[in-house]
């Protein structure tokens, strides 16, 4: 079951790459009838101490004065986004304005409106970027609750090559029907990937050699496994209607070959599932939608079913 037709909330800063998201959100919610909204979140100001003693009275009448500007201009920064949004064809269905911790402020806003789709940009990935990686847009993808569309790299256009990475589970099935609803409502080209990661046996110890005919025996088997999930994804998305272009048997490194093929196909998205956020599974979570996440060059869709957010992920959340 697809998560479309949904509201779409598009997070924006106002940045160059947020822009970029304006862009595709407004895509994506024309092309699949969904309803867009924006949210601006900017930090809680509190007012600065000087090096002498100020009255508290004017310590907040700066406050306030300070207050009042940055609404004014975080108001007028979501008047350009939704002029943004008229220009490519689209309409937006409402405007927030948040203030607090801005990960938090744009999940929150999210789950109020009963957003299925997060749209956010991100600052690009070389370097320090990487280690950084857009501390908020990092955030939301890990803490969200609903599908969130990560938009990098040159200005996406539907139509376009989807990347879809499956490995044959639950969340995957989620996302496959997205991914296939994607590429029908924008008539964008679909492929499929699944990639089995190489077992630790392949690693060689020093001063060992593995037998060659039985590494050749269990490369075969994981071969055949891969292309058996594979097929069943294939299968079920074509019994619900959708076309593939092209499928993928892989087997690696799940991240670098789902980002490697995306490449190569020159692909305008990735569609990945995610299996949640438990505290554990948080630590953990990574695996593989977090790293297609911070390296991939395009914009990166990850699908996650909608869950409660446990008390303790909340409370790590929070602080």
């Amino acid at each position: 079951m697809s998560i479309f037709p949904t509201k779409i909330l598009l997070a924006t800063d106002g940045s160059e790459e947020a822009i970029l998201a304006t862009h595709i959100a407004a895509d994506v919610a024309n092309k699949t009838d969904s309803e867009l909204h924006i949210v601006h979140a900017r930090p809680r100001i509190t007012p600065h101490h000087p090096g002498y003693y100020v009255g508290p009275e004017v310590i907040e009448g700066a406050a306030e004065k300070e207050r009042k500007l940055l609404d004014h201009e975080a108001q007028r920064l979501l008047e350009a986004q939704v002029q943004q949004v008229r220009i490519v064809g689209g309409s937006t269905a409402q405007t927030h304005l948040r203030i607090g911790k801005i990960d938090a402020e744009i999940i929150a806003a999210a789950e109020e409106v009963g957003a299925g789709l997060i749209v956010v940009g991100s600052r690009g990935q070389r370097g320090m970027r990487r280690a950084l990686m857009g501390s908020v847009s990092d955030s939301v993808v890990r803490h969200a609750h609903c599908p969130v569309m990560v938009v990098r790299g040159e200005p996406p256009v539907f139509p376009m090559r989807i990347l879809l990475a499956t490995d044959g589970s639950e969340e995957a099935n989620l996302a496959s029907s997205t991914a296939a609803d994607v590429a029908k409502s924008t008539n964008s080209e679909l492929h499929v990937v699944c990639v089995e990661h190489t077992p630790a046996v392949f690693y060689e110890l020093p001063g060992t050699i593995l037998d060659p005919a039985l590494q050749s025996r269990m490369e075969e088997g994981i071969e055949e496994a891969t292309k058996t999930k594979l097929n069943e994804q294939v299968r079920k998305i074509r019994e619900a209607g959708g076309e593939i272009m092209g499928v993928h048997a892989r087997v690696g490194d799940p991240d670098a070959e789902i980002v490697g093929l995306a490449g190569r196909l020159g692909a305008g998205l990735i569609v990945v599932g995610s299996r949640g956020l438990g505290p554990l599974r948080r630590a953990l979570m990574g695996s593989v939608s977090d790293s297609v996440v911070r390296h991939a060059h395009c914009p990166v869709m990850v699908v996650r079913p909608e869950k409660e957010r446990s008390a303790q992920d909340e409370a790590d959340f929070l602080t």
